[in-house]
């Protein structure tokens, strides 16, 4: 599949091939799905607590006799029926994570990378360097690209310059190529990469 380079003043220099096999396979919704849910979860702490019966302070006093006061037999009163009694059934700390085979999980980011290549929404730059982190420079550089309001910059590796030149953008991020997910993708509407971050990602898809 060929895709045009642009500079970063929105002109075209070149073209480019995008793999086949990374960015033209068959999409698979429901491997999209297992991957993004499988990331969701993972990403969730599980420190919610609550307290049972026996971990409550308290109650440890029969609040009276069993017989002969005309009210209900009681045992404590930190039972869950009581207020400030124990929480019945309630979260505990868990963990949520989900595993997902290494595989499954690259064929998944091949699937989503298909549906943003065959809806045009790749934008494959020379290069992408900045001076000094400014804001409005990285604004009139998405304007040239037509790149709209919600973007992914893919870099080829960590770039500060870069990073706080968009860190006041609410809708668009920075990622590092290596660490490419489901979940980025899915969420932005424009993908923007040097082809040195095309070079990291078919290298490790390919």
């Amino acid at each position: 599949m060929q895709v045009p380079v642009y500079n970063i003043q929105g002109e075209q220099v070149s073209e480019t091939e995008l793999r086949d096999d990374i960015f033209a396979v068959p999409v698979s919704e429901a491997l999209m799905h297992q991957a993004l849910v499988r990331q969701l979860a993972n990403a969730r702490l599980g420190t919610h607590n609550t307290k049972t019966r026996g971990e409550v302070r308290g109650g440890g006093r029969k609040p009276w006799r069993q017989k002969g006061t005309g009210r209900a037999r009681q045992g404590s009163i930190r039972a869950p029926h009581w207020r400030g009694g124990g929480t019945v059934f309630g979260p505990n700390p868990r963990s949520y994570a989900q595993k997902m085979p290494r595989k499954m999980r690259r064929q998944a980011l091949r699937s989503a990378l298909s549906v943003k290549a065959s809806g045009a929404q790749f934008r494959v730059l020379d290069e992408l360097e900045m001076s000094e982190p400014k804001t409005k420079e990285m604004l009139r550089i998405l304007e040239s690209l037509e790149a709209g309001s919600s973007v992914l910059i893919l870099l080829p590796q960590s770039d500060q310059v870069i990073l706080r030149s968009v860190s006041n953008l609410p809708k668009v991020r920075t990622l590092v190529a290596q660490y490419l997910n489901v979940r980025d993708l899915l969420k932005y509407d424009t993908i923007l990469m040097p082809l040195a971050s095309l070079e990291v990602i078919e290298g490790i898809l390919g």
